[in-house]
């Protein structure tokens, strides 16, 4: 059975099985070894690897020490995504798959060294607040973002019901701002067919909003839809502001509209290649034109880079965010688990867009001024190029 990686830094697939206690220098050496047996870089960030194995023994009196030494070791690493998770941290990651979270709603990554925001979940306190994809987040409740991991901002970040965070944020071309966010209980929706600012759209063009591919139920919602749009005549798939999540929601998404051709290769640590192929078992063969943005990540890639590889689709929009490794999470001792990048990924075409993001076919930039006139220029030229690719409607329905 195909394994489910994580693509996204808060969301989970598979949970591998590990023994349910250790002591503090147990816990570090289970960690050191499955570096040494999984991560994707052999030489795990130039240096020698064997020279932390060690380095801690007999000095770890506690747990808390032993978390400080084992972030410490997987810092060298130079990898924002492989994390280690204390037992409250890895539970809240694991059901985060059932479809809730606690905070805000925002996903988080590392850039050129800073916290920067890939994407606010959509209807969170993050995106009604005015938080954007780009964003990069400078101080957390007054303290200093600056050399933080993703896991601890995470945890700063997060809290009950009703508590507040104030983060600073600088936006591009703008003076940083200050944003008090009241936190929620968010549930995510992975699926909508509203649209997200008020445009006016053909009748026969059905348009899809895909958020998120963190819940199970993300492939479904998207097939229920596919299967009862007979009287439609092309499709608009929106996968801007969407950070990922699971990499079989991407897979069994991108094969209900592929008749075959390959979905997406993985490359490990040995440089072992393993190509997804679609099984020819596509939903639909109607037009398709994909929008993306720069908070487009990860999943949203290897779909997005799927159906243009593969000419099944326009792209529209705005570079996206450029997420191409692949995490898998483990269960630890103790609780505790450990995100771990252990493969990259390239589209169809070979390309490893990791830093680099995927290119649209159509370049339409979405501006602050277009937002505030509720002018979605992207949505338009998606409607434009649609027309063009069908004999759908010239009149508004």
């Amino acid at each position: 059975m195909r394994k489910f990686l994580i693509l996204a830094a808060i969301i989970s697939g598979m949970v591998c099985n590990a023994v349910q206690a250790a002591t503090p220098d147990e816990l570090y050496d289970y960690v050191w070894k499955l570096i040494n047996r999984k991560y994707v870089d052999p030489t795990n960030n130039y240096q020698d690897w064997n020279s932390w194995r060690y380095k801690y023994k007999n000095k770890l009196k506690t747990f808390d020490d032993c978390y400080v030494a084992i972030d410490t070791m997987l810092a060298s690493l130079d990898d924002p995504y492989t994390r280690f998770l204390d037992e409250k941290e890895f539970n809240e990651e694991t059901t985060s798959i059932k479809g809730s979270l606690k905070g805000i709603g925002t996903q988080i990554g590392i850039r050129d060294g800073n916290l920067v925001i890939i994407a606010p979940i959509e209807n969170s306190p993050a995106e009604l607040a005015g938080l954007k994809a780009d964003d990069y987040i400078l101080e957390i409740d007054g303290k200093s973002t600056k050399g933080i991991s993703i896991d601890k901002a995470a945890e700063r970040i997060r809290g009950e019901k009703g508590t507040t965070v104030s983060l600073l944020i600088k936006r591009e071309n703008a003076e940083p701002k200050l944003y008090t966010i009241v936190r929620d209980e968010i549930e995510i929706k992975s699926v909508s067919t509203k649209m997200p600012i008020e445009t006016q759209i053909p009748a026969d063009i059905q348009y899809i909003r895909l958020s998120s591919f963190i819940s199970k139920n993300a492939s479904n919602e998207i097939q229920t839809i596919l299967s009862n749009c007979g009287d439609k005549k092309g499709i608009i798939l929106d996968l801007r502001s969407n950070p990922g999540g699971l990499l079989s929601n991407a897979i069994t998404i991108s094969d209900m509209f592929l008749k075959g051709g390959v979905i997406v290769s993985t490359v490990d640590r040995d440089r072992y290649k393993d190509t997804t192929r679609a099984t020819f078992a596509n939903i639909t063969d109607k037009p398709v034109v994909i929008l993306i943005n720069k908070g487009s990540a990860s999943a949203s890639e290897i779909l997005s880079g799927a159906l243009k590889d593969n000419h099944r689709a326009v792209i529209v929009g705005e570079q996206s965010f450029g997420k191409g490794l692949v995490q898998e999470i483990n269960k630890l001792p103790n609780s505790t688990g450990m995100n771990l990048t252990i493969q990259r990924y390239l589209t169809p075409n070979g390309t490893d867009i990791n830093k680099k993001g995927i290119t649209p076919d159509i370049v339409v930039e979405l501006t602050e001024e277009n937002i505030k006139a509720n002018n979605d220029v992207q949505l338009k030229k998606a409607i434009e190029v649609l027309q063009g690719m069908t004999c759908i409607s010239q009149k508004n329905g």
